[in-house]
């Protein structure tokens, strides 16, 4: 039998685990807001996302919630976020959970889920990186854009949400490699003997 390690003494899992309970809140508060009918959504906390757009012009939740005047919604967006709400929330949970006992059972679902979450929120990172930054034209159009100010922010609040899935998923797919290496290496000298 294995020895659980504590989490303090892992410290990549460490991030993982921290990274799963900030989401949890975030996702809660800010993302799922554009799914939830608005007549059960309490007031301070429809506020949130209006206060964060207000803020950083955030192109993505700022349409999805329809708080950029004429913007058509980024349909494939909203289905991201039924993506998070269905597969990610879930994952949080039981990752951090997981993680918690250094169960090495959840490296595959969380294989699964940062890979997901790295493809789905690089085109996010490109929206953000193609919005126009504002000018005299731009708000004469009346075209969705953020200041350099907005989209620093925007990518420090995104890139996070990037690196840290994407950093699991070569850790996760290299720790499942081992497994199944040394899974098939005791099968080997199992066979011979």
């Amino acid at each position: 039998m294995r020895t659980t390690i504590p989490i303090t003494s892992r410290p990549l899992d460490l991030i993982y685990f921290a990274f799963f309970l900030v989401h949890i809140p975030a996702t809660l508060l800010i993302d799922l807001q554009a799914l939830y009918p608005a007549s059960l959504t309490p007031h301070f906390i429809r506020a949130l996302p209006q206060l964060y757009v207000q803020m950083s012009n955030d192109p993505l939740i700022g349409s999805v919630l329809g708080m950029l005047g004429d913007s058509k919604p980024f349909v494939w967006f909203k289905t991201f976020l039924a993506l998070e709400a269905l597969f990610q929330l879930p994952v949080f949970v039981l990752g951090a959970r997981g993680l918690w006992r250094d169960s090495r059972s959840i490296y595959v679902l969380l294989l699964i889920y940062a890979a997901s979450t790295t493809t789905t929120t690089l085109p996010c990172l490109s929206v953000l990186l193609t919005t126009p930054t504002t000018s005299a034209q731009t708000i004469a159009d009346k075209v969705v854009s953020v200041t350099t100010f907005q989209r620093s922010l925007l990518l420090s609040s995104y890139i996070p949400f990037f690196m840290i899935p994407f950093i699991m998923t070569v850790d996760m797919a290299s720790r499942l490699t081992k497994l199944v290496t040394t899974g098939i290496d005791a099968t080997d000298d199992k066979k011979s003997s």
